[in-house]
């Protein structure tokens, strides 16, 4: 099936983009999400009149997304703290959630949590780099240091752990 993309779909191409795919695709998730429509005589006529403001909007989107990149990738390394153990190893992991809003608080730009990669989970204090996709041909690369604000002693924990369910039963 033929059709137009009116939205940015991974994958699969850009807005303005006439591309073939197939009915199920098209009839279950492209066309009642609104992410498509029917090429139609009309619409390919509509998308000729419409492909130079289209082009437009996308090349704005794209300069945007660089720019953010680079401011991004300016802000050089985003330190984090949070409760280890003896070992390192952290209490919990850290989510792209809390990626994203330390992104935020010092850069100033949003980013979804969702464009956040990581090679492998944040669970112990040391560096990583996570890639941040700004859109489909722009994507950041910022370090994150985790260190720990808070090291608790994990043979009290276990103590603790121990002592309870003791108590339990």
């Amino acid at each position: 099936m033929q059709l137009i993309l009116k939205k940015d779909v991974q994958n699969l191409g850009e807005v303005g983009d006439l591309v073939n795919v197939k009915d199920g695709y098209a009839r279950n998730f492209l066309l009642p999400n609104n992410v498509a429509e029917i090429a139609t005589k009309g619409a390919l006529a509509a998308r000729e009149v419409n492909i130079a403001r289209i082009k437009a909007k996308s090349e704005k989107k794209h300069q945007d997304a660089l720019a953010q990149a680079e401011k991004i990738q300016a802000a050089g390394k985003l330190e984090l703290g949070a409760k280890a153990g003896e070992s390192g190893k952290l209490f919990g992991t850290v989510t792209t959630k809390k990626l994203a809003e330390e992104i935020l608080a010092k850069t100033g730009i949003e980013v979804d949590r969702k464009n956040i990669t990581l090679d492998h989970p944040i669970n112990r204090v040391g560096d990583f780099v996570m890639t941040i996709k700004l859109t489909s041909k722009v994507k950041a690369q910022l370090n994150v240091s985790v260190v720990a604000s808070e090291t608790i002693k994990e043979a009290l924990i276990e103590e603790e752990t121990e002592k309870e369910t003791a108590e339990e039963a």
